[in-house]
């Protein structure tokens, strides 16, 4: 099968859906389809890569609470057409496919079996039901729609009814595993390491992380150190908020390389995302639980796809500082419960193995083909 994949995030750009692009690329590769990715040019640290198509260039503009990715350029219309035509693609599988100007360009003109997966939830406004009404047309282009949660499937629903398959993000469970050697400069007898990974957003809710240090550290039995990976625009402001006297205990590490991701993970002892909404489905708690780590979760829909509360994670009131402070130390404090959430995190990361993921989209790939055909045998009538 020869599949396209349009997406505005993509690497050098971290995020769950360059992950979940990739690695789908990846396994579908490995079974034989030829596999496309079409994305953008970035500004600095973009990579030749073979099976990638990069048509205009990508800006961030901030929306629901984050920075989200968006390709310009004159021609970017013209551009897409020109390269479905010349790699005649069997299916064209939009991520975020109503989202300007990629993905929605995508659905507009793939001459071909369309497939759309909705990667985001939120809340409903005046201004969104309005726009969403003048995209139905498009968005009935589709021959299949995939939603990565119940909660993503649930907004979109909201917008534009009809079926979905709920398939989610998938993560590679030998890439991410307990036995990754971690940073031994970061690493200290005695100390317990904290990791948050992702985008320094608003929504990600670092804020409250850091407001939550003073409070971990009091009721914890042993020292603690947070290490911070990942990057914005908030960087320089989060770092002046930290306490004079918590300064040698947070660290802010910036972006980091793709491939270093697992060491990080290995790194910490406590994985901890305190996001206070907006977020479909929980990437970085899923590669945090493959990699062995206790996860302490802020608890919200999104992120109760992934984590059973007390089981394979802990969970916590979005932006109630004190309960994070409470549950980390908790956590801290009790190396067995730890071990114990953290192996239990492990089996469950493993039913989101990119095999398991992939087969569920070959059905779906093959669903919209035979969709497709009918709709063109129809119109040949």
């Amino acid at each position: 099968m020869k599949i396209g994949i349009v997406s505005q995030s993509y690497y050098p750009r971290y995020g769950g859906v360059t992950e979940h692009v990739h690695h789908t690329a990846v396994e579908l590769r490995r079974r034989g389809h030829e596999v496309t990715i079409i994305t953008s040019h970035f500004r600095r640290g973009e990579v030749e890569e073979p099976g990638v198509e990069r048509i205009g260039y990508n800006l961030l503009i901030p929306f629901n609470g984050a920075f989200v990715d968006l390709a310009v350029g004159w021609r970017l219309r013209w551009q897409l057409g020109e390269l479905f035509r010349r790699h005649r693609f069997d299916v064209v599988h939009t991520h975020a496919p109503v989202v300007p100007t990629l993905p929605l360009l995508s659905i507009q003109i793939a001459p071909c079996a369309q497939v759309g997966t909705f990667h985001t939830t939120g809340n409903p406004d005046a201004w969104l039901e309005w726009s969403c009404r003048l995209l139905e047309k498009d968005v009935g282009r589709l021959h299949e729609r995939i939603a990565v949660s119940k909660t993503a499937r649930k907004f979109a629903a909201h917008f534009f009814p009809g079926e979905y398959h709920v398939i989610p993000n998938g993560v590679d469970v030998t890439r991410f595993h307990p036995e990754v050697e971690p940073f031994e400069e970061h690493r200290e007898p005695g100390v317990v390491n904290l990791l948050f990974v992702g985008r320094l957003d608003p929504r990600k809710g670092v804020h409250h992380l850091l407001a939550a240090m003073p409070g971990v550290v009091a009721r914890s039995n042993v020292p603690v150190r947070l290490l911070l990976v990942g990057d914005s625009y908030l960087r320089h402001k989060l770092q002046a908020s930290v306490p004079a006297n918590l300064r040698d205990r947070v660290r802010f590490l910036g972006h980091v390389p793709s491939n270093d991701l697992p060491r990080w993970y290995a790194t910490g002892d406590i994985f901890v995302s305190p996001a206070s909404g907006q977020e479909s489905f929980g990437i970085v708690l899923v590669e945090a639980m493959a990699s062995g780590r206790a996860v302490v979760a802020s608890d919200i829909p999104g992120y109760r796809t992934v984590v059973t509360p007390d089981r394979d994670g802990v969970v916590v009131p979005p932006g109630d500082v004190n309960a994070l402070a409470e549950k980390i130390a908790g956590l801290v404090n009790d190396p067995v419960k730890r071990a114990s959430i953290a192996a239990r995190g492990r089996e469950r990361a493993l039913e989101f193995a990119w095999p398991h993921i992939t087969d569920q989209l070959e059905r779906v790939y093959e669903s919209a083909l035979r969709r497709h055909r009918d709709a063109q045998s129809a119109r040949g009538r």
